[in-house]
């Protein structure tokens, strides 16, 4: 399936989820990643849950990353340019929503996407090749091109993994793992 095609797809799907569907697959996930070889890292980058959208609920993976003590970073978006900049969560950020339903901190301690060890990354869909999809904007894109290569990424997914998205493209950067309520995938 094209990305259009499949864009559409997870977005229904999504929504014919109920918000306790959407919470209990959210922890199951939180619960898998506890079991990745990720946790002797400092720096994580985690986005804040667009609720209105039905993503995955990161609150359970923010309450695992500060019982570890870890840097949480999370970002802020710029669609002029389709950028994001990003800041240390800390007990003093405020966040608030962007005209997109996205929370985001206000302002704050600002760290380079160099510094960053792992990655949580909100998708659609995925295949089995570590292909994803985002909204389309290539907000994700454009920031992991500026991280290092031994930067960890993972998707996190409520749905299985399409065999194929048909349209990928060169410029688009694979998962190294995807993780959904039941499964662990590693590319």
């Amino acid at each position: 399936m094209t990305k259009a095609e499949l864009r559409k797809k997870y977005k229904a799907l999504r929504q014919s989820l109920t918000e306790t569907q959407v919470n209990d697959y959210s922890i199951a996930i939180a619960n898998q990643l506890l079991s990745l070889d990720i946790w002797n890292k400092n720096f994580y980058h985690i986005f804040l849950t667009i609720e209105e959208q039905k993503e995955i609920n990161t609150d359970f993976i923010l309450n695992i990353l500060a019982g570890k003590d870890k840097h949480i970073v999370i970002s802020k978006s710029n669609f002029e340019d389709y950028s994001m900049s990003h800041f240390l969560l800390t007990d003093s950020t405020t966040i608030k929503k962007n005209n997109y339903n996205i929370p985001e901190p206000v302002d704050g301690i600002e760290i380079q996407s160099s510094q960053l060890e792992v990655v949580f990354i909100p998708l659609l869909a995925f295949d089995s090749k570590g292909n994803r999809i985002g909204y389309g904007k290539g907000f994700y894109d454009r920031f992991l091109e500026h991280c290092k290569t031994e930067t960890v990424k993972i998707g996190l997914s409520l749905f299985e993994a399409e065999v194929e998205i048909s349209d990928f493209s060169e410029n688009d950067i694979k998962l190294d793992y995807c993780v959904i309520p039941d499964k662990i995938y590693h590319f």
